[in-house]
């Protein structure tokens, strides 16, 4: 019976381990976020994983809108994927300056310019602090060992959520991803060139 209340004690420990250090993490990125010190953010950031992850996100959103008005083969969608990935890279990369990345994740938009679309509607990394998070434990999802999810926006509804995305590295957690709301990458997918 000791061995039992032993594991079951590590394994309690274990997960609030886990999720105290990913909370900690957002705390640190939040609060770099409130300072506005783009340097601090771009520290706390796995650029390659967030850019992969936009991108990924503008080319799925750029499929479905060629989808909507015809027909898209498997060989069509592999050549998309491939020049989608380029041209969303290009645009990511644009996006993802740390004056852009702090104010995007500081006041939950960015302005147009003459080569990227407008962001806006998106709530601000500092809106976490109003929210206590153990109360309100759905905002957190599991995605594997070395990722989580965290609901920023007060709708869950796919349209309009946006969602943190915190990667494990060795010691501490870093932004990995920035899941948009489906009506900012459809704008997003409406800026690029149909073809």
């Amino acid at each position: 019976m000791r061995w039992f209340i032993g594991i079951a004690i590590a394994a309690i420990l274990t997960v609030a381990l886990y999720y105290g250090s990913a909370l900690y993490g957002l705390s640190r990125l939040a609060a770099a976020t409130r300072d506005g010190d783009g340097a601090a953010i771009v520290a706390r950031t796995d650029l390659p994983r967030l850019s992969r992850s936009l991108s990924d996100q503008i080319v799925n959103a750029y499929l479905e809108r060629i989808s909507a008005s015809r027909r898209v083969g498997s060989m069509e969608r592999v050549l998309i994927g491939g020049y989608g990935a380029s041209v969303a890279d290009a645009l990511v990369t644009k996006l993802l300056t740390p004056d852009n990345l702090t104010e995007l994740l500081k006041a939950g938009r960015l302005a147009e310019t003459q080569s990227t679309p407008a962001l806006s509607g998106l709530p601000s990394l500092t809106d976490l602090e109003k929210i206590n998070l153990l109360t309100q434990f759905g905002r957190i999802h599991y995605i594997n060992p070395a990722q989580l999810s965290i609901r920023v926006s007060k709708s869950a509804d796919p349209e309009e959520s946006t969602a943190i995305v915190l990667h494990r590295g060795s010691l501490d957690w870093k932004l990995a991803g920035i899941d948009l709301p489906r009506k900012t990458l459809r704008n997003i997918a409406a800026s690029l060139p149909a073809r």
